[in-house]
């Protein structure tokens, strides 16, 4: 997902919110046709100083993509390389393809005090609790099952027998659900911004994100 174009209106209340001195690593998943691109999209677009980490994928690039910005595309030998050296925070392959989290750079703006944000499935959610049990996690929820089912359909996209595997997808993926911190159920897109909002604002309010506060509200 591109994060890169923030030129949306930010919400007036949040025009003067500025980030903590110490950042978070946030984790968000949730299955095909819930919406995590439009919705993260409003977030980068309402919180400056949060980050997107781009991952490596042995797909090829679909029209309108650009390496580096959408993933970085890589060949299957090379991604493996880069399993076998732990160069990875997480991976996983979904029907032959492979996808997996460059761990250098999220560790290092981790380390550094900004805050980023992983799009992953649950497999590669699971792997990352395991590596750095601080992540905050968030799964977005469709209204229903039906509502998830006419939303693909709805789509256009897809042929029928790719709509009725991204649902068997979507069971699999919503029975993990309540291994995560945080539940966002996208039904309106005004509440559900909001909702998801409200957890990175919580999140990157606690005491210790912003102890350099502490002496200058004295």
């Amino acid at each position: 997902m591109d994060a890169s174009g923030t030129g949306g209106d930010v919400r007036p209340e949040l025009k003067a919110w500025r980030p903590p001195a110490r950042g978070a690593l946030f984790v968000v998943s949730g299955p095909s046709g819930v919406g995590k691109s439009t919705l993260l999209r409003r977030v980068f677009e309402d919180l400056p100083g949060i980050e997107f980490s781009v991952s490596y994928t042995t797909r090829a690039p679909r029209a309108g993509e650009r390496d580096g910005v959408d993933y970085h595309f890589v060949a299957p030998e090379a991604f493996l390389a880069r399993r076998a050296e732990g160069a990875l925070l997480e991976h996983a392959e979904v029907y032959g393809t492979w996808y997996g989290t460059p761990r250098g750079p999220v560790e290092a703006a981790v380390a550094a005090g900004r805050s980023m944000i992983l799009d992953i499935d649950v497999q590669g959610a699971a792997q990352v609790r395991r590596a750095m049990p601080e992540a905050v996690s968030i799964f977005l929820l469709p209204p229903s099952r039906e509502g998830l089912h006419a939303r693909l359909r709805g789509r256009g996209t897809d042929r029928p027998e790719v709509v009725e595997r991204r649902m068997r997808e979507a069971e699999q993926q919503l029975r993990e659900a309540d291994q995560y911190d945080y539940l966002v159920v996208n039904e309106h897109l005004e509440t559900a911004v909001a909702e998801l909002e409200s957890v990175f604002l919580a999140e990157l309010a606690r005491t210790s994100r912003r102890a350099d506060r502490l002496g200058a509200a004295g």
